[in-house]
């Protein structure tokens, strides 16, 4: 499975609003991936990345049921 041809990256940012988004998306019954590549090199021994920072994916096929959603959650935040 090639992950960047069935999953879209719909956020990158601070880990907060992260979260924030994906308990809102949890409550439509979407589960996103979450990348965190500082906390991803700190385990493995070495750092990178942005610290706090995230990128969150969702299926391809669930864009359209989460799209309208993201966008309200995004200009509530001020993150558009």
């Amino acid at each position: 499975m090639d992950l960047e041809k069935e999953t879209v990256r719909i956020f990158t940012g601070p880990a907060m609003i992260g979260q924030g988004l994906i308990a809102r998306l949890n409550d439509l019954g979407i589960s996103p991936i979450v990348k965190d590549d500082h906390q991803s090199g700190i385990t493995g021994g070495f750092a990178t990345g942005v610290p706090n920072q995230v990128r969150l994916f969702i299926r391809r096929e669930e864009l359209e049921k989460s799209k309208e959603l993201i966008e309200l959650y995004l200009k509530e935040v001020g993150e558009n």
